[in-house]
């Protein structure tokens, strides 16, 4: 019976998963596989030659295996949609571009999606379901928690915690820490794109702009003059 392999999420960012995916089963031992789409409000039965189904009729469908890679950048949904798909039995799948680098003592749990030109370097550990998106790279020594998201060409230097549930945006550049004083992001704390980030950012904090401070009304106002 076919294996199936689905990519949850048929929007952007799922759209660019899937060629992924099917390289990397590819260069692998299952040769009688079938690709899918979940996505809970479908709008059109196929996307770019893939079916789209529901995740009720995915769930329905008749296969030897069901593996389920999640493509999507919320990471609260990603959380949640994580827990459902596992406690319905599904294999949750990593994804890795074939032009991935990663170097010496690299620990990464399951569900992450690396993209295409992604850089780990040495003595980094990374949690559960971490997206990091096209161009980006984590440098040595940094401690990265469960369902942190990168937009594509983020730059994560040398020690550096980020916690769980953070959002760094596209082509942000967090500072170098060191050794007995890493920089911190913390959980749930966003990093707007293009930020420049020199220094601690609290749990649930939204900053922005370069160097990056917090986001609000009076300061929107003071950096744009």
């Amino acid at each position: 019976m076919t294996k199936m392999y689905a990519v949850y999420g048929a929007s952007g960012y799922g759209r660019e998963v899937m060629p992924v995916l099917e390289n990397q089963v590819a260069q692998g031992s299952d040769h009688d596989c079938q690709f899918v789409f979940i996505d809970d409000n479908p709008e059109a039965d196929t996307v770019n030659g893939y079916a789209v189904y529901r995740y009720e009729d995915f769930l329905n469908l008749e296969a030897a295996e069901k593996n389920v890679s999640i493509a999507i950048a919320n990471s609260r949904i990603r959380e949640k949609l994580t827990t459902q798909c596992t406690s319905d039995g599904l294999n949750i799948q990593s994804v890795v571009a074939d032009n991935v680098v990663q170097m010496h003592e690299v620990s990464i749990k399951n569900g992450h999606i690396l993209s295409p030109f992604v850089t780990i370097t040495s003595n980094v550990v990374i949690g559960e379901s971490f997206q990091a998106n096209i161009y980006s790279y984590v440098a040595h020594d940094c401690k990265i928690g469960n369902y942190v998201t990168f937009a594509p060409a983020v730059k994560c230097n040398g020690n550096i915690t980020i916690k769980d549930h953070a959002y760094i945006g596209t082509g942000a550049i967090i500072k170098q820490g060191t050794p007995d004083k890493p920089i911190v992001i913390g959980e749930g704390a966003i990093v707007g794109a293009g930020a420049f980030v020199n220094k601690d950012v609290p749990d649930g904090m939204t900053v922005f702009g370069s160097p990056a401070i917090e986001l609000t009304r009076e300061n929107l106002i003071r950096r744009n003059g």
